[in-house]
């Protein structure tokens, strides 16, 4: 089990490859029909060929198709995927020995199977894949590279660097987009400069050369952007912007990218706290500026809104202390949707409150930075919007030329680090 594209399959068909046995491979979705009893009687065609075949293996692919868990009161006792399932679990582990056939089967949505499905003698084990950190994307890129002609400047390291949360799939496809772009421009081999440009393909989509900004709008979503990077600069736990751009790409009609420099499994609510108010910039910039807002921050008010929400109720990183509020999802009365939130509407309330605050308290901590180096994004939103795209180097030139100081709390904590691993240093110690 594991996130989409981190390789669950392609683990099933490595293992097709090596175990040397007869191998069954079927989707979950293949066993249900409309007809009640078909889905059943598939099943003990499939396991009656696999015990012909004896010792075999059956990788069901998408199990959670088939396997979620009974009753949710939809279809009444006769629902066709219940009947498959009670046959699936009676074939696995049921009246008859089955000790020559091994089942195996993939899914991204392990918390809606059946717990019978996932007892003991039926499904042993769970292999969790994560997303891939730095040091396996690298050597992921590698493979993908393998039948790709490079120049000498690629460098995978710094790619695999960029391109956090990226999945297996995600990277195969940053390295086919690339060859795209290479072979577009009616080039040989494929450089640094193309991979890099694929990421942004991959997160966000394709340019859209044809979505021409006016010269009023280039202005406003230069200001826009700027807003984003200025404050996540000087915030000392925001992630450090990569490059900034009024290109757009997908549905947005600017970017700024920011990525961390190295992967973090867990985050803390400083940081949250930042990324609030660096989402917020945005919004705060056309305010000051313009003295107006448009429609370009909507989706940023959502994530703000989102990500606030889940401080209160599931991390409770907020006044209302260590309570988890989320909902269990609701009980299906009737065919409608019954919420039970497990909480008073007082406590919503509190909530709702709690939220605003967090969400006010960024929005102003974004104010004052944006008013304390109000010439600098002046400068830097003019300069973006005659270039159209920043990189790094060129951004932090600009801020240093304006005085504006880059808070990095981790580079800090990195230099430390470096510092107490110097085996002089333990030396003198």
């Amino acid at each position: 089990m594991g996130a989409p594209g981190t390789g669950k399959t392609l683990l099933a068909r490595a293992v097709a490859g090596e175990a040397g046995v007869p191998f069954f491979s079927i989707s979950g979705s293949e066993f249900v029909e409309m007809f009640v009893g078909v889905g059943a009687s598939r099943v003990r065609d499939l396991f009656g060929m696999a015990k012909k075949a004896a010792p075999a293996i059956i990788f069901v692919d998408e199990i959670d198709a088939v396997g979620r868990i009974r009753g949710t009161g939809v279809g009444g006792g006769n629902d066709e995927r219940e009947q498959t399932l009670n046959q699936i679990l009676v074939e696995m582990d049921g009246f008859e020995p089955n000790a020559k056939v091994i089942v195996m089967a993939a899914t991204n949505r392990p918390d809606v199977l059946d717990p019978a499905l996932l007892r003991p003698g039926r499904f042993d084990r769970r292999v969790t894949i994560d997303l891939p950190d730095r040091k396996d994307r690298e050597e992921i890129l590698k493979v993908h590279a393998r039948k790709k002609p490079l120049q000498e400047d690629v460098n995978l390291e710094i790619v695999a660097q960029r391109t956090p949360g990226f999945s297996g799939a995600d990277l195969y496809s940053l390295m086919n987009e690339a060859a795209i772009l290479t072979a577009r421009e009616k080039r040989k081999k494929v450089g640094q400069f193309d991979i890099i440009r694929s990421i942004e393909k991959v997160m966000l989509g394709p340019e859209r050369k044809s979505h021409v900004l006016s010269q009023r709008e280039k202005l406003l979503t230069a200001y826009h952007e700027v807003g984003h990077a200025l404050v996540a600069s000087v915030l000392p736990y925001a992630d450090p912007v990569q490059k900034i751009s009024i290109i757009s790409r997908g549905r947005a009609a600017g970017y700024t990218l920011k990525l961390p420099d190295e992967d973090r499994r867990m985050h803390s609510k400083k940081e949250f706290l930042d990324d609030i108010a660096m989402t917020l910039g945005g919004y705060v910039t056309e305010e000051m500026v313009f003295g107006d807002l448009t429609t370009g921050p909507s989706n940023d008010l959502q994530v703000v809104a989102n990500l606030a929400r889940d401080m209160v109720t599931k991390y409770g990183m907020s006044s209302l202390g260590p309570i988890a509020f989320e909902g269990t999802g609701g009980r299906l009365i009737g065919g409608g949707v019954s919420e039970d939130r497990g909480y008073s509407p007082e406590v919503a309330k509190a909530i709702d409150d709690e939220v605003k605050k967090i969400i006010e308290e960024g929005k102003n901590k974004a104010r004052e930075i944006l008013t304390k180096y109000r010439t600098a994004l002046d400068v830097i939103s003019k300069r973006l919007a005659e270039v159209e795209t920043l990189e790094r180097e060129e951004y932090e030139a600009l801020l240093k030329r304006e005085g504006v100081e880059i808070q990095d709390i981790y580079k800090k904590q990195r230099e430390e680090d470096q510092k107490v691993a110097d085996p002089s240093k333990i030396l003198e110690v």
